[in-house]
Protein backbone atom coordinates (compact mmCIF):
# COMPACT_ATOMS: atom_id res chain seq x y z
CA UNK A 1 0.00 0.00 0.00
CA UNK A 2 1.16 3.79 -0.18
CA UNK A 3 0.78 5.57 2.25
CA UNK A 4 1.52 9.24 3.28
CA UNK A 5 2.55 10.19 6.86
CA UNK A 6 2.31 13.99 7.42
CA UNK A 7 4.51 14.91 10.30
CA UNK A 8 7.86 13.93 11.00
CA UNK A 9 8.09 13.69 14.80
CA UNK A 10 8.41 11.02 17.15
CA UNK A 11 5.09 9.34 16.30
CA UNK A 12 5.33 9.54 12.38
CA UNK A 13 9.15 8.51 12.03
CA UNK A 14 8.02 5.44 14.24
CA UNK A 15 5.35 4.50 12.05
CA UNK A 16 7.12 5.18 9.04
CA UNK A 17 10.26 2.71 10.70
CA UNK A 18 6.97 0.47 11.06
CA UNK A 19 5.70 0.73 7.72
CA UNK A 20 8.83 0.97 5.16
CA UNK A 21 9.39 -2.93 4.55
CA UNK A 22 6.38 -3.72 3.62
CA UNK A 23 4.39 -0.50 2.31
CA UNK A 24 5.50 2.38 -0.05
CA UNK A 25 5.88 5.15 2.34
CA UNK A 26 6.30 9.12 1.98
CA UNK A 27 6.86 11.67 5.20
CA UNK A 28 5.93 15.01 4.69
CA UNK A 29 7.25 17.58 6.86
CA UNK A 30 8.01 21.46 7.28
CA UNK A 31 11.49 20.85 8.75
CA UNK A 32 13.85 20.49 6.00
CA UNK A 33 16.51 19.03 8.43
CA UNK A 34 14.36 16.67 9.53
CA UNK A 35 13.10 15.48 5.66
CA UNK A 36 16.76 15.01 4.68
CA UNK A 37 17.89 13.27 8.31
CA UNK A 38 15.13 11.04 7.56
CA UNK A 39 15.93 10.47 4.16
CA UNK A 40 19.32 8.66 5.30
CA UNK A 41 17.77 6.93 8.06
CA UNK A 42 14.75 5.47 6.75
CA UNK A 43 14.00 3.63 3.30
CA UNK A 44 11.19 5.50 2.69
CA UNK A 45 10.30 9.34 0.31
CA UNK A 46 10.18 12.20 1.74
CA UNK A 47 9.15 15.96 0.59
CA UNK A 48 9.75 19.57 2.58
CA UNK A 49 6.20 20.86 3.01
CA UNK A 50 3.15 21.79 4.67
CA UNK A 51 0.98 18.64 4.66
CA UNK A 52 -1.85 21.37 4.80
CA UNK A 53 -1.31 22.40 0.88
CA UNK A 54 -2.92 20.36 -1.43
CA UNK A 55 -0.59 20.71 -4.12
CA UNK A 56 2.23 19.58 -1.51
CA UNK A 57 -0.01 15.97 -0.81
CA UNK A 58 -0.34 15.84 -4.64
CA UNK A 59 3.10 16.07 -4.47
CA UNK A 60 3.59 13.33 -2.46
CA UNK A 61 1.50 10.91 -4.63
CA UNK A 62 -2.08 11.45 -2.88
CA UNK A 63 -3.68 10.47 -6.42
CA UNK A 64 -1.99 7.17 -5.87
CA UNK A 65 -2.13 7.07 -1.88
CA UNK A 66 -4.50 4.22 0.12
CA UNK A 67 -3.91 5.86 3.01
CA UNK A 68 -3.00 9.19 4.41
CA UNK A 69 -1.61 9.30 8.50
CA UNK A 70 -1.73 13.12 9.87
CA UNK A 71 0.52 12.96 12.91
CA UNK A 72 1.72 16.05 13.71
CA UNK A 73 1.51 17.73 16.88
CA UNK A 74 -1.08 20.45 16.18
CA UNK A 75 -4.70 18.60 16.30
CA UNK A 76 -6.31 21.37 14.17
CA UNK A 77 -3.48 20.54 11.66
CA UNK A 78 -4.21 16.42 11.29
CA UNK A 79 -8.22 17.66 10.98
CA UNK A 80 -7.58 20.04 7.97
CA UNK A 81 -5.09 17.56 6.44
CA UNK A 82 -7.50 14.85 6.91
CA UNK A 83 -9.67 16.97 4.74
CA UNK A 84 -7.77 18.46 2.50
CA UNK A 85 -7.07 14.66 1.47
CA UNK A 86 -10.62 13.28 1.80
CA UNK A 87 -12.08 16.60 -0.40
CA UNK A 88 -10.24 15.42 -3.47
CA UNK A 89 -9.52 11.41 -3.07
CA UNK A 90 -11.75 8.91 -1.18
CA UNK A 91 -7.76 7.78 0.53
CA UNK A 92 -8.45 6.43 3.98
CA UNK A 93 -7.66 8.97 6.61
CA UNK A 94 -5.99 8.53 10.16
CA UNK A 95 -5.82 11.45 12.21
CA UNK A 96 -3.95 11.81 15.98
CA UNK A 97 -5.20 13.99 18.27
CA UNK A 98 -4.72 15.15 21.83
CA UNK A 99 -7.31 16.47 23.01
CA UNK A 100 -10.45 14.41 23.98
CA UNK A 101 -13.50 16.50 23.24
CA UNK A 102 -12.21 16.32 19.06
CA UNK A 103 -12.68 12.57 19.62
CA UNK A 104 -15.62 12.97 21.19
CA UNK A 105 -16.70 15.27 18.25
CA UNK A 106 -15.81 13.14 15.80
CA UNK A 107 -17.59 10.27 17.01
CA UNK A 108 -20.88 11.79 17.50
CA UNK A 109 -20.74 13.09 13.45
CA UNK A 110 -20.41 10.76 11.13
CA UNK A 111 -17.35 11.56 8.28
CA UNK A 112 -16.37 14.67 10.53
CA UNK A 113 -13.43 16.80 9.84
CA UNK A 114 -12.60 14.25 6.28
CA UNK A 115 -11.18 11.39 8.99
CA UNK A 116 -12.00 8.12 9.07
CA UNK A 117 -10.09 6.92 11.81
CA UNK A 118 -9.12 8.36 15.14
CA UNK A 119 -6.36 8.24 17.50
CA UNK A 120 -7.14 10.51 21.16
CA UNK A 121 -3.34 10.26 22.53
CA UNK A 122 -4.63 11.44 26.10
CA UNK A 123 -7.55 8.68 26.38
CA UNK A 124 -5.04 6.07 24.45
CA UNK A 125 -2.43 6.72 27.47
CA UNK A 126 -4.96 6.88 30.40
CA UNK A 127 -6.04 3.53 28.87
CA UNK A 128 -3.05 1.91 28.82
CA UNK A 129 -2.00 3.40 32.52
CA UNK A 130 -5.51 1.71 33.83
CA UNK A 131 -4.95 -1.39 32.58
CA UNK A 132 -1.05 -1.63 33.88
CA UNK A 133 -2.34 -0.42 37.17
CA UNK A 134 -4.05 -3.34 37.72
CA UNK A 135 -1.22 -6.35 37.37
CA UNK A 136 1.39 -6.14 40.11
CA UNK A 137 5.23 -6.09 37.91
CA UNK A 138 3.12 -5.99 34.97
CA UNK A 139 5.29 -3.74 32.33
CA UNK A 140 2.49 -4.34 29.44
CA UNK A 141 -1.16 -5.51 29.59
CA UNK A 142 -3.99 -6.20 26.18
CA UNK A 143 -7.06 -8.59 25.87
CA UNK A 144 -8.02 -10.41 23.21
CA UNK A 145 -10.68 -12.58 22.03
CA UNK A 146 -13.34 -9.54 23.35
CA UNK A 147 -11.38 -10.05 26.82
CA UNK A 148 -11.39 -13.61 26.78
CA UNK A 149 -7.38 -13.83 26.53
CA UNK A 150 -5.17 -11.94 28.27
CA UNK A 151 -1.69 -10.36 27.16
CA UNK A 152 0.76 -9.57 29.97
CA UNK A 153 4.57 -8.87 30.33
CA UNK A 154 5.75 -9.02 33.86
CA UNK A 155 9.48 -8.38 35.34
CA UNK A 156 10.51 -11.69 37.41
CA UNK A 157 12.37 -10.28 40.71
CA UNK A 158 15.11 -12.13 41.80
CA UNK A 159 12.92 -13.45 44.81
CA UNK A 160 10.49 -14.81 42.81
CA UNK A 161 9.15 -18.31 43.75
CA UNK A 162 9.21 -18.76 39.93
CA UNK A 163 13.30 -17.53 39.99
CA UNK A 164 15.07 -20.40 38.90
CA UNK A 165 12.89 -22.99 37.95
CA UNK A 166 12.04 -24.28 34.42
CA UNK A 167 8.65 -23.44 32.45
CA UNK A 168 7.64 -26.86 33.06
CA UNK A 169 8.38 -26.36 36.83
CA UNK A 170 6.71 -23.07 36.84
CA UNK A 171 3.57 -24.07 34.59
CA UNK A 172 1.32 -25.06 36.83
CA UNK A 173 -1.73 -22.57 35.68
CA UNK A 174 -5.19 -24.05 34.71
CA UNK A 175 -4.89 -22.18 31.13
CA UNK A 176 -1.44 -20.25 30.67
CA UNK A 177 1.16 -20.33 27.93
CA UNK A 178 4.78 -19.21 28.53
CA UNK A 179 5.29 -17.58 25.34
CA UNK A 180 9.18 -15.61 25.64
CA UNK A 181 11.83 -14.34 27.98
CA UNK A 182 13.53 -10.90 27.20
CA UNK A 183 16.64 -11.06 28.78
CA UNK A 184 19.21 -7.97 28.32
CA UNK A 185 18.91 -7.23 24.78
CA UNK A 186 18.30 -11.21 24.44
CA UNK A 187 14.54 -12.62 23.50
CA UNK A 188 13.86 -16.27 24.36
CA UNK A 189 11.30 -18.77 23.05
CA UNK A 190 10.47 -20.89 25.72
CA UNK A 191 10.56 -24.23 26.14
CA UNK A 192 9.31 -26.47 28.77
CA UNK A 193 13.15 -26.52 29.77
CA UNK A 194 13.93 -22.76 29.66
CA UNK A 195 14.85 -21.44 32.53
CA UNK A 196 13.53 -18.51 34.13
CA UNK A 197 15.92 -16.01 35.79
CA UNK A 198 15.93 -12.91 38.31
CA UNK A 199 15.43 -9.89 35.93
CA UNK A 200 14.40 -11.36 33.42
CA UNK A 201 10.81 -10.29 31.56
CA UNK A 202 8.06 -12.75 30.74
CA UNK A 203 5.25 -12.72 28.58
CA UNK A 204 2.14 -15.02 28.83
CA UNK A 205 -0.84 -15.39 27.27
CA UNK A 206 -3.63 -17.16 29.12
CA UNK A 207 -7.36 -16.25 30.54
CA UNK A 208 -7.41 -13.48 32.83
CA UNK A 209 -7.95 -15.67 35.93
CA UNK A 210 -4.96 -17.62 35.02
CA UNK A 211 -2.87 -14.02 34.43
CA UNK A 212 -3.80 -12.67 37.86
CA UNK A 213 -2.68 -16.01 39.34
CA UNK A 214 0.15 -15.91 37.68
CA UNK A 215 0.83 -12.17 38.69
CA UNK A 216 -0.10 -12.55 42.19
CA UNK A 217 2.44 -15.49 42.57
CA UNK A 218 5.38 -14.04 40.90
CA UNK A 219 5.14 -9.84 42.18
CA UNK A 220 6.53 -8.86 44.99
CA UNK A 221 3.42 -5.95 45.24
CA UNK A 222 -0.17 -6.90 46.26
CA UNK A 223 -2.39 -7.78 43.49
CA UNK A 224 -4.65 -4.89 43.97
CA UNK A 225 -4.87 -1.54 43.20
CA UNK A 226 -7.60 -0.60 45.84
CA UNK A 227 -5.69 2.86 46.52
CA UNK A 228 -4.86 5.30 43.70
CA UNK A 229 -3.26 8.71 43.73
CA UNK A 230 -2.61 10.82 40.61
CA UNK A 231 -0.03 13.30 40.66
CA UNK A 232 -1.20 16.30 38.25
CA UNK A 233 -3.94 16.96 36.15
CA UNK A 234 -2.87 17.72 33.21
CA UNK A 235 -5.16 16.17 29.91
CA UNK A 236 -3.90 12.61 30.73
CA UNK A 237 -3.92 12.56 34.20
CA UNK A 238 -7.48 13.85 34.01
CA UNK A 239 -8.37 11.21 31.62
CA UNK A 240 -6.87 8.71 33.72
CA UNK A 241 -8.65 9.84 37.15
CA UNK A 242 -11.88 9.27 34.89
CA UNK A 243 -10.60 5.82 33.60
CA UNK A 244 -10.08 4.25 37.01
CA UNK A 245 -13.62 6.00 37.92
CA UNK A 246 -15.38 4.24 35.20
CA UNK A 247 -14.22 0.92 36.49
CA UNK A 248 -15.22 1.59 40.31
CA UNK A 249 -12.29 3.17 41.91
CA UNK A 250 -12.53 6.37 43.61
CA UNK A 251 -9.29 7.63 43.01
CA UNK A 252 -7.02 10.77 44.61
CA UNK A 253 -5.51 13.44 42.12
CA UNK A 254 -3.10 16.07 43.40
CA UNK A 255 -3.02 19.46 41.36
CA UNK A 256 -1.30 22.48 42.32
CA UNK A 257 -2.88 24.95 40.06
CA UNK A 258 -6.25 26.38 41.96
CA UNK A 259 -8.41 26.98 38.65
CA UNK A 260 -7.62 23.51 37.14
CA UNK A 261 -8.14 21.60 40.65
CA UNK A 262 -11.64 23.45 40.81
CA UNK A 263 -12.39 22.61 37.10
CA UNK A 264 -11.46 18.98 37.64
CA UNK A 265 -12.88 18.01 40.98
CA UNK A 266 -15.99 19.31 39.67
CA UNK A 267 -15.74 16.94 36.31
CA UNK A 268 -14.94 13.90 38.41
CA UNK A 269 -17.38 13.36 41.18
CA UNK A 270 -15.70 10.31 42.38
CA UNK A 271 -12.22 11.80 42.98
CA UNK A 272 -10.99 13.65 45.98
CA UNK A 273 -8.76 16.40 44.13
CA UNK A 274 -6.10 17.98 46.31
CA UNK A 275 -4.71 21.72 46.07
CA UNK A 276 -0.78 21.41 46.90
CA UNK A 277 2.57 21.09 45.34
CA UNK A 278 2.97 17.50 44.76
CA UNK A 279 7.11 17.48 44.82
CA UNK A 280 6.49 18.61 48.50
CA UNK A 281 7.70 15.17 50.31
CA UNK A 282 6.28 16.56 53.82
CA UNK A 283 2.73 16.95 51.89
CA UNK A 284 2.74 13.28 50.55
CA UNK A 285 3.63 11.87 53.90
CA UNK A 286 1.01 13.50 55.87
CA UNK A 287 -1.55 12.43 53.09
CA UNK A 288 -0.75 9.03 53.71
CA UNK A 289 0.68 8.87 50.02
CA UNK A 290 2.79 6.23 50.88
CA UNK A 291 0.23 3.80 51.99
CA UNK A 292 -1.17 3.87 47.92
CA UNK A 293 -1.10 0.97 45.82
CA UNK A 294 -0.04 2.91 42.86
CA UNK A 295 1.06 6.78 42.00
CA UNK A 296 0.58 7.76 39.05
CA UNK A 297 2.80 11.13 37.57
CA UNK A 298 1.05 12.80 35.08
CA UNK A 299 2.88 16.26 35.58
CA UNK A 300 3.77 18.69 32.70
CA UNK A 301 7.60 17.55 32.67
CA UNK A 302 9.32 14.41 32.78
CA UNK A 303 11.87 16.09 35.61
CA UNK A 304 9.10 16.63 37.61
CA UNK A 305 7.36 12.75 36.68
CA UNK A 306 11.15 11.30 37.64
CA UNK A 307 11.50 13.56 41.21
CA UNK A 308 7.38 12.29 42.23
CA UNK A 309 8.24 9.17 41.71
CA UNK A 310 11.31 8.49 43.46
CA UNK A 311 9.64 10.22 46.61
CA UNK A 312 6.95 8.12 45.77
CA UNK A 313 8.70 5.08 45.96
CA UNK A 314 10.76 6.85 48.84
CA UNK A 315 7.65 6.93 50.96
CA UNK A 316 6.92 2.81 50.76
CA UNK A 317 4.12 3.67 47.53
CA UNK A 318 4.00 -0.38 45.91
CA UNK A 319 3.96 0.85 42.13
CA UNK A 320 4.64 3.92 40.48
CA UNK A 321 3.86 4.82 37.28
CA UNK A 322 5.12 7.71 34.98
CA UNK A 323 4.36 9.50 31.78
CA UNK A 324 7.38 10.43 29.48
CA UNK A 325 7.29 12.79 26.72
CA UNK A 326 10.77 11.84 25.94
CA UNK A 327 10.62 8.26 24.47
CA UNK A 328 14.67 8.05 25.32
CA UNK A 329 14.19 8.34 28.92
CA UNK A 330 12.08 5.45 29.32
CA UNK A 331 14.90 2.95 29.89
CA UNK A 332 16.41 5.73 31.94
CA UNK A 333 13.37 5.71 34.38
CA UNK A 334 12.77 2.03 34.62
CA UNK A 335 16.25 1.92 35.37
CA UNK A 336 16.65 3.87 38.45
CA UNK A 337 13.18 2.79 40.16
CA UNK A 338 10.41 3.74 38.50
CA UNK A 339 8.28 0.51 37.80
CA UNK A 340 6.76 1.86 34.41
CA UNK A 341 7.50 4.63 32.16
CA UNK A 342 4.90 5.22 30.07
CA UNK A 343 5.18 7.36 26.47
CA UNK A 344 2.33 8.82 25.06
CA UNK A 345 3.51 9.10 21.62
CA UNK A 346 5.14 5.50 21.10
CA UNK A 347 1.08 4.52 22.25
CA UNK A 348 -0.17 6.44 19.92
CA UNK A 349 2.36 5.26 16.86
CA UNK A 350 1.59 1.65 18.01
CA UNK A 351 -1.96 2.16 18.00
CA UNK A 352 -1.94 3.39 14.36
CA UNK A 353 0.54 0.97 13.39
CA UNK A 354 -1.89 -1.90 14.47
CA UNK A 355 -4.58 -0.21 12.87
CA UNK A 356 -2.65 -0.30 9.76
CA UNK A 357 -2.77 -4.34 9.97
CA UNK A 358 -6.60 -5.04 10.80
CA UNK A 359 -6.83 -6.53 7.18
CA UNK A 360 -4.74 -9.71 8.01
CA UNK A 361 -5.56 -9.06 12.29
CA UNK A 362 -8.50 -8.83 14.53
CA UNK A 363 -6.11 -7.25 17.16
CA UNK A 364 -2.35 -6.37 17.35
CA UNK A 365 0.14 -5.55 20.74
CA UNK A 366 3.69 -4.74 20.20
CA UNK A 367 6.21 -5.83 23.26
CA UNK A 368 9.43 -4.37 23.56
CA UNK A 369 9.92 -1.30 21.06
CA UNK A 370 8.37 -4.08 18.30
CA UNK A 371 11.28 -6.24 18.99
CA UNK A 372 7.85 -8.96 18.75
CA UNK A 373 4.22 -8.74 18.69
CA UNK A 374 1.31 -10.50 19.85
CA UNK A 375 -1.74 -11.13 17.45
CA UNK A 376 -5.08 -12.46 17.25
CA UNK A 377 -5.93 -13.57 13.57
CA UNK A 378 -9.57 -15.24 12.44
CA UNK A 379 -8.25 -18.98 11.13
CA UNK A 380 -9.13 -19.44 7.65
CA UNK A 381 -9.60 -22.66 5.76
CA UNK A 382 -6.66 -22.39 4.05
CA UNK A 383 -4.32 -21.82 7.13
CA UNK A 384 -1.12 -24.11 7.71
CA UNK A 385 -3.05 -24.89 11.55
CA UNK A 386 -6.44 -25.98 10.39
CA UNK A 387 -7.06 -29.63 11.21
CA UNK A 388 -3.61 -30.13 12.38
CA UNK A 389 -2.14 -31.04 15.16
CA UNK A 390 -0.39 -27.97 16.58
CA UNK A 391 3.03 -30.03 17.52
CA UNK A 392 2.57 -30.90 13.92
CA UNK A 393 1.71 -27.75 12.53
CA UNK A 394 3.95 -25.43 14.20
CA UNK A 395 6.69 -27.34 12.24
CA UNK A 396 6.04 -25.54 9.08
CA UNK A 397 5.90 -22.38 10.69
CA UNK A 398 9.10 -20.31 11.21
CA UNK A 399 11.23 -20.15 14.34
CA UNK A 400 9.79 -17.15 16.91
CA UNK A 401 6.10 -18.46 17.01
CA UNK A 402 4.02 -19.56 19.66
CA UNK A 403 0.35 -20.21 19.45
CA UNK A 404 -0.81 -18.52 23.17
CA UNK A 405 -4.20 -19.19 23.09
CA UNK A 406 -7.37 -20.50 20.93
CA UNK A 407 -10.73 -18.90 21.23
CA UNK A 408 -13.99 -20.97 19.73
CA UNK A 409 -17.21 -19.61 19.84
CA UNK A 410 -16.93 -17.74 22.81
CA UNK A 411 -14.74 -20.45 24.69
CA UNK A 412 -10.89 -19.99 25.81
CA UNK A 413 -8.67 -22.64 24.73
CA UNK A 414 -5.34 -23.61 26.34
CA UNK A 415 -3.76 -25.32 23.46
CA UNK A 416 -1.30 -28.04 24.09
CA UNK A 417 0.22 -30.16 21.27
CA UNK A 418 -2.33 -32.74 20.44
CA UNK A 419 -4.93 -29.33 19.91
CA UNK A 420 -6.18 -29.34 16.67
CA UNK A 421 -7.44 -25.75 15.03
CA UNK A 422 -10.86 -25.55 13.63
CA UNK A 423 -11.87 -23.22 10.59
CA UNK A 424 -12.83 -20.02 12.00
CA UNK A 425 -11.18 -20.26 15.42
CA UNK A 426 -9.00 -17.48 16.76
CA UNK A 427 -5.55 -18.06 17.31
CA UNK A 428 -3.64 -15.27 19.33
CA UNK A 429 0.00 -15.90 18.63
CA UNK A 430 3.35 -14.67 19.98
CA UNK A 431 5.59 -13.54 17.14
CA UNK A 432 9.26 -12.65 16.32
CA UNK A 433 8.59 -9.62 14.49
CA UNK A 434 11.22 -10.21 12.15
CA UNK A 435 9.54 -13.52 10.71
CA UNK A 436 5.42 -11.81 11.01
CA UNK A 437 4.44 -10.96 7.69
CA UNK A 438 5.58 -14.83 6.90
CA UNK A 439 3.66 -15.90 10.02
CA UNK A 440 0.39 -14.01 9.14
CA UNK A 441 0.38 -15.46 5.41
CA UNK A 442 0.72 -19.16 6.89
CA UNK A 443 -1.81 -18.72 9.31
Amino acid sequence: MYVIIVGAGEVGRSIAANLEETHDVVVVDRDAEVTEELTYALDVLTIHGDGTDLEILREAGLSQAGLVIACTDNDETNAVVCGAAKAVTDVFTIARVRRRTLLETWQGSQGAFGVDFMVCTDLLTAQTIFRISGLPSAHDVDTFASGLVRMAEFDIPADSPIANRTVSEADCYDSLTFAALFRDDEMIVTRGDTVIRGGDRIVVIGSPESTTDFADEVATAPDDAEEVVIVGASEIGFQAAREFEDHGFRPRLIEQDHDRAREVAESLPNTMVMESDATNADFLAREHVGEADVVVAALDSDEKNLLVSLLAERLGVDRTVAVIETAEYADLFETVGIDVAINPREETAEEIVRFTRTDHTEKVAMLEHDRAEVIEIEVGVDSVLVGRKIADATNDLPAGVVIGAISRSGEHITPRGSTVVQPGDHVIVFVDATVLDDVVELI
